[in-house]
């Protein structure tokens, strides 16, 4: 999920991919401006409205306006703390999300840096999704503030199933005149759920289906991903525009988030 306004090359990757989480990813975009060579401490943080939650091109929520806020804490040494949150504007509390992550970077070279992370999701108030409360650790490959490329493996914490699910990212960022950027990435993961039917692993996710809520459907053993973007900054504002593309399969069966998706955040 880079930070900062400008994308200049000290920005550091200190959330989840932008890929990822579309609308958390630009929150924490429009904060977490970390130089390379921080002498200090620092805290910060940003609230932003958008269209949709979105994970790796799964619905969280419905359409509707989505409120988030992101607080983050860095060390010079490199170390990194962060809390998002996010909830329905127009029903509080349902279709909500809560994230913490715990990260470290490193400079490999004048161009290359390195992230390793842990990253805990939940979601309270959401009985629909609370299955997939979930554990990912993640390492994190950044050229500049142009390419990045993270490997995750993701671990459920309720239930019987702690069988670990992989996922990989490769997310592009490229500045444009005017205070514009060009955004655009791809992904696969496996899905969340796995169970064991009739001596065969079949595999499903909890996504919102609109018209019938938050549901289980079955899926391949792994799908697909990604997104175009782009986006505009002022000051501590920033609006981003996002085409959402999602497997055909996943698409089929209703769960896949909304073609497009749009975020407008302020960070302080």
């Amino acid at each position: 999920m880079s930070r900062g306004i400008d994308y200049k090359p000290v920005m550091q990757h200190a959330f989840p991919s932008r890929l990822r989480r579309i609308t958390l990813a630009v929150l924490s975009t429009a904060i977490f401006v970390v130089p390379v060579h921080a002498q200090s401490n620092s805290f910060s943080g940003a609230v932003a409205l958008s269209s949709q939650l979105v994970d790796r091109g799964l619905a969280l929520s419905p359409v509707t306006p989505i409120l988030q806020g992101n607080v983050a804490w860095t060390t010079a040494s490199g170390w990194s703390l962060g809390m998002s949150a996010a909830t329905q504007t127009r029903s509080p509390g349902h279709g909500s999300e809560a994230m913490a992550q715990l990260a470290h970077y490193w400079s490999l070279s004048n161009d290359w840096r390195m992230q390793a992370g842990v990253v805990y999701y939940t979601y309270p108030g959401n009985g629909g999704a609370r299955a997939f409360d979930r554990v990912e650790t993640g390492v994190n490959w950044m050229y500049r503030d142009v390419l990045s490329f993270g490997l995750s493996a993701i671990t459920l914490t309720h239930g019987n199933d702690h069988q670990p699910r992989g996922a990989a990212d490769v997310d592009f960022h490229w500045p444009l005149p005017q205070n514009f950027a060009f955004s655009a990435g791809l992904g696969v993961t496996q899905p969340l759920n796995a169970r064991m039917e009739g001596g065969a692993w079949t595999y499903g996710y909890s996504s919102y289906v609109q018209g019938y809520g938050y549901v289980h459907l079955r899926a391949p053993s792994y799908y697909g991903y990604g997104h175009l973007g782009v986006s505009w900054a002022y000051g501590s504002w920033r609006v981003e525009l996002d085409r959402v593309f999602t497997d055909p399969g996943i698409r089929r069966l209703g769960g896949a988030a909304a073609p497009w998706v749009a975020t407008i955040a302020w960070a302080f």
